[in-house]
């Protein structure tokens, strides 16, 4: 057999195989259509967005790939299938902080896959409030990045709200310079969010030096003042570039290759456990001598890792302030909730923010 009949045997089993596929995805999104149909029946509010179900099947995906596709990559796939089946089930719209082409955009894309409807808001405060009013089904906000650390106004609103933590993502970010000119040396104001002026300082005081650096509301925001203003170059990620029809002068230019955000998904209900999760509260302490550690050891105590702590401004009093705390496990099992509530007993004010699946992708 020559060559040439060897590729169009391989190209017939393709299009085999893709048919198989194409009839396979149709009715799994059949399946999904009938899910809709019986949860509809029920006569109460459904929820066709199961967090804790999502995670379960991508844990799965992963589990059992075989390659030679990557694990994250399959899985990858299957959130895209996932997305669209759940859209013939009830488009979801997901709010975050934008406009378009920002790295809240890519996280939305990323958790709820691409048939979600996108709703940019002008600022975090705002995202909250449209989700609190039901207006989006969920809200994807940044919460921290590896290397600048927590995004403050996220966990101040996080004190008030009455919306649920229901999942995270985490977003590798890679920050590219961008601009309508075609050296370095023209040059003249580099415009970007502060985080991501802050995540590229060393690179751009070896190459930009002497260039003013402006801080702006989004990295958005940052590409399409590069676009209007002769010799501005901004700070953003890829898709801002296409967005915006950019060139990209620099590519990954964020001074640690593993710079990471972290963002979280707000919704209006509690997610039941999915067997790897994670939990987040705010806690204050009483006034008295070893407070903090005698709040924290019933966690000790029944065995429960805390993966973070975090202190802010109460905004009551001068000096006092609420703890942003996140250990591993559910709220709803055995050990986690005896650990808490021996903590909200020694607690001065204690608030659960939700249990979420940890992030899969």
């Amino acid at each position: 057999m020559s060559s040439e009949e060897k590729l169009q045997a391989i190209r017939t089993r393709i299009d085999a195989l893709d048919e198989e596929l194409q009839a396979l995805i149709n009715e799994r999104a059949s399946l999904a259509q009938e899910v809709a149909r019986v949860k509809l029946a029920d006569g109460e509010e459904a929820l066709f967005y199961r967090p804790e179900r999502e995670a379960q099947v991508l844990r799965r995906v992963k589990e059992r790939n075989q390659g030679p596709l990557p694990a994250e990559e399959v899985a990858r796939l299957f959130r895209e299938v996932m997305s669209a089946c759940l859209a013939l089930e009830q488009p979801m719209q997901i709010a975050f902080l934008g406009p378009e082409g920002t790295f809240s955009q890519e996280a939305v894309l990323k958790h709820f896959g691409h048939s979600a409807l996108t709703l940019p808001m002008a600022a975090i405060d705002e995202v909250f409030r449209e989700v609190e009013a039901g207006s989006a089904n969920y809200g994807v906000v940044p919460v921290e990045n590896s290397t600048e650390g927590a995004i403050n106004h996220t966990l101040d609103l996080l004190l008030k709200t009455p919306l649920k933590i229901c999942g995270e993502v985490e977003l590798r970010i890679h920050d590219h310079l961008m601009t309508q000119v075609d050296s370095l040396a023209e040059i003249k104001c580099v415009y970007s969010h502060a985080q991501s002026l802050a995540q590229c300082r060393e690179w751009l005081d070896a190459h930009l030096a002497g260039v003013e650096r402006v801080s702006v509301s989004s990295n958005a925001e940052a590409a399409r003042l590069a676009r209007d203003e002769a010799g501005a170059a901004a700070i953003a990620g890829y898709s801002a570039a296409e967005l915006y029809d950019l060139k990209i002068l620099e590519s990954n230019i964020e001074d640690d290759p593993n710079n990471t955000t972290r963002f979280f998904i707000l919704g209006r209900d509690d997610v039941p456990a999915s067997g790897k999760d994670k939990t987040a509260l705010l806690v204050s302490t009483k006034n008295k001598p070893g407070a903090l550690s005698q709040l924290l050891e019933p966690l000790a105590r029944h065995g429960i890792s805390m993966t973070r702590i975090e202190s802010r401004p109460s905004r009551k009093g001068v000096w006092e302030y609420v703890f942003f705390v996140e250990i591993e496990g559910h709220q709803d099992e055995e050990q986690v909730a005896s650990a808490l509530g021996a903590l909200e007993r020694e607690a001065a004010m204690y608030k659960i923010l939700g249990s979420f699946p940890r992030a899969v992708l």
